[in-house]
């Protein structure tokens, strides 16, 4: 399927930094518990994420993501997930997260 710029536009994606990490016993499936800071515009949002076959919370603490902020607010459990943070497939499907391979400001959009 072949989609236009507009179409791309819709989706907002933007770096955050995360400033906090809990494990989440209560998933389903293991997961962790983030706080990630989009800048003055956003604001610190909350997310779920199936990311524990690469990361620990102590591991993700100051890192920065991207992540869809568009998307309307989940029920995952106990947490309302705000945000989709993203990554991609490694050989065995795990989870490994997307980020800018250098500092940039909070909020920063995706183009």
């Amino acid at each position: 399927m072949t989609i236009t710029y507009d179409d791309f536009q819709k989706v907002d994606i933007r770096v955050g930094r995360i400033m906090r990490a809990e494990p989440f016993p209560e998933a389903r499936k293991p997961a962790i518990r983030l706080w990630v800071d989009f800048g003055k515009e956003i604001g610190e949002k909350r997310s779920s994420a199936q990311i524990t076959a690469h990361y620990t919370p102590d591991m993700l603490v100051g890192r920065q993501v991207l992540a869809v902020v568009n998307f309307p607010p989940r029920q995952i459990g106990k947490v309302l997930s705000e945000v989709l943070v993203l990554g991609v497939p490694d050989a065995a499907g795990e989870v490994v997260l997307i980020g800018p391979d250098h500092d940039v400001s909070p909020g920063g959009r995706l183009f």
